[in-house]
């Protein structure tokens, strides 16, 4: 569950601009996470997130960028572990997930930023990748396949 909501996490930061920790905490809710905010806080420090200034002297959360090697290794365990299958339908990828792993495993796709991939949408056990062509959606397919078979 904490790999599942760590990928959440990373998402929300990166879709909204979140600059709370009760804000997360409250995005966390609607998203079918129980958190109290000791929790939310320990994930902020696990995932070494910072504040960054934005538009109008706002700030938000961010992944620093220091540690993206350690997050991508992360977000690699977190494809290989909900991973099952993957089939191809033109420049439309289907990944079959473990039950329940497909928002995190989609979540970990995005967060990798493969410029191949133009985004995600995941329900259960199963993401659809709108890739940008169908040559990219091979080349897509053998990197998750590289991936696979480092294990």
């Amino acid at each position: 569950m904490k790999i599942q909501r760590h990928a959440k996490i990373v998402e929300l930061i990166n879709q909204y601009d979140i600059d709370t920790q009760e804000e997360l905490a409250r995005q966390l809710k609607e998203a079918g996470f129980r958190v109290t905010q000791a929790t939310v806080s320990r994930d902020i420090r696990e995932l070494r997130l910072t504040k960054i200034a934005v538009d109008g002297g706002k700030q938000k959360y961010v992944v620093m960028n220091t540690q993206s090697s350690e997050l991508d290794e992360k977000y690699l365990r977190i494809l290989r572990d909900g991973f099952v299958s993957m089939d191809m339908a033109q420049n439309i990828l289907v990944i079959r997930t473990v039950s329940g792993m497909a928002m995190a495993v989609a979540a970990a796709m995005d967060a990798l930023n493969w410029k191949e991939i133009a985004g995600c949408i995941a329900g259960d056990d199963t993401i659809m990748c709108a890739i940008r062509s169908v040559d990219d959606t091979l080349l897509v397919m053998d990197k998750i396949q590289k991936i696979l078979d480092v294990r």
